[in-house]
């Protein structure tokens, strides 16, 4: 089901940066937001899947959206967070290089997204926000995540 601008206007969507480029995601699916740490790696696991987290006694897999979207080498510093997830009940990390705001789309600042060559596959993006000279693409976070193509449930299942 592709979402449109009227469902998504008067959302409030987190603002992430990976590389050069800015997105967003539903803050409804946000558990909490970390500082990058290490992580435990598993053995087999996709590159992309950095490891697991211990958080508060669950295991949770953590993915890095750098390299899984080939977006170059991902450097790891004072900016670079960890956006806990909560996606269908399950619990995932993702690793992005730096978070900036929340912020809430009206429907004159959505526009359609366009099929582009971005590093999402254009499946996963609801959309485009616009916020005075900012551009937020707005990622179906769900659908990227339960998505077979990332293998979490592989991943989780291999940790327990």
């Amino acid at each position: 089901m592709q979402e449109n601008a009227s469902d998504i206007a008067g959302r409030e969507f987190l603002a992430f940066t990976l590389g050069a480029e800015e997105y967003g995601i539903d803050i409804l699916k946000v558990q909490e937001i970390r500082g990058y740490e290490v992580v435990t790696r598993i053995a087999n696991a996709p590159e992309f899947i950095k490891g697991v987290i211990n958080l508060r006694g669950i295991i949770i897999p953590v993915v890095d959206m750098r390299i899984k979207f080939k977006l170059g080498e991902p450097v790891y510093d004072q900016f670079t967070v960890v956006i806990i997830l909560n996606i269908g009940g399950r619990v995932v990390g993702m690793v992005v290089d730096s978070v900036s705001d929340v912020t809430t789309l009206t429907p004159d600042q959505l526009k359609p997204a366009p099929e582009m060559g971005t590093a999402f596959n254009s499946d996963y993006i609801i959309g485009l926000g616009t916020i005075d000279e900012r551009m937020l693409i707005l990622v179906d976070i769900d659908k990227l995540m339960s998505s077979a193509e990332m293998g979490l449930t592989d991943v989780v299942a291999a940790a327990n």
